[in-house]
């Protein structure tokens, strides 16, 4: 049951960021690099959450580091996911960002 308990706590609050964010920016979907913001941005809040839900240490110490590096993250996914244009205006060169990843995305 904790189990189910867990993913019940990751997946809930994240099917309900997806569909609320989505259905605001609809515009996206016909602009490829938004797009990429956006799923960049559902990844950033489902990494964040897990490390949140099974790390929310705020102790003395480096544990607390994981915390906010968590808590980062959920907050830069959702500026990613519910203004992705916004946050698309925040890199200078978007063609230069596009190379680096396709760069770093054949390395493998």
């Amino acid at each position: 049951m904790t189990n189910s308990k867990r993913i019940a706590g990751l997946l809930g609050p994240t099917l309900i960021a997806i569909p609320i964010s989505e259905a605001m920016n609809l515009r996206i979907w016909t602009n490829v690099p938004a797009y990429f913001v956006y799923f960049n941005g559902t990844l950033l809040f489902v990494a964040g959450l897990s490390i949140i839900r099974d790390h929310n240490r705020w102790t003395s110490g480096w544990p607390v580091l994981v915390t906010l590096i968590g808590w980062f993250l959920i907050l830069g996914g959702l500026v990613r996911m519910f203004a992705p244009v916004f946050a698309q205006r925040e890199v200078p060169n978007t063609t230069a960002l596009f190379a680096l990843l396709t760069r770093i995305s054949h390395q493998d």
